[in-house]
């Protein structure tokens, strides 16, 4: 019961909520064009992103000659390879839309915030990410449809197998995926 519970109240931590605009001519779209920002993005404790990734790339390099420069890499790579197809995975599996570079709308996803969680063996916090959903026309992105904000989509594994902070902010980008195609089909 108590473990119920527990997850019912992480579960409802995240928040969606429509910024501006209305989504609901978007809805009946049967496709889908997809876009990732991460301008000026928090990183943790750390404002600016780049602060975050210049200190765990010296203390990585401090370690091991190299560890952190592979590390920094990683750290950018996984957006395009891990975080980005994850969202879209999702999304795409509960608005049962089909992706497509030519689609009417093009759903713009900035990453403002991404909390990488921690999991050390007697001891975790699953990561967040915070950001914005814009819906602009694909053929004029100037003309936007609806923003929708995602606050806290949470970042966490079955199991507590998520050693790997990509791991969890993999999970985060999912959630965020999942709840902003339930919201939109909602609304």
């Amino acid at each position: 019961m108590l473990a119920l519970l527990f997850f019912a109240t992480v579960a409802n931590a995240q928040k969606v909520k429509i910024v501006s605009g209305d989504p609901s001519a978007f809805k009946t779209e049967a496709s889908v064009a997809f876009k990732f920002t991460y301008d000026g993005m928090a990183i943790g404790k750390f404002p600016n992103g780049q602060d975050y990734i210049d200190k765990k790339k010296a203390e990585y390099n401090a370690k091991q000659d190299g560890k952190g420069d592979r590390w920094a890499e990683m750290w950018v790579a996984n957006r395009a390879s891990r975080y980005e197809p994850k969202f879209i995975d999702l999304f795409l599996k509960y608005s049962k839309m089909a992706e497509k570079k030519d689609a009417k709308y093009t759903i713009i996803f900035h990453t403002s915030f991404t909390e990488p969680g921690y999991n050390v063996y007697i001891s975790k916090h699953s990561s967040e990410v915070n950001g914005e959903a814009m819906i602009v026309e694909t053929a004029n992105p100037g003309k936007v449809i609806a923003t929708i904000s995602i606050e806290k989509a949470p970042g966490r594994t079955f199991g507590g197998d998520d050693y790997d902070a990509g791991t969890r902010i993999t999970e985060s980008y999912a959630d965020a995926g999942k709840y902003l195609a339930k919201f939109i089909l909602k609304n």
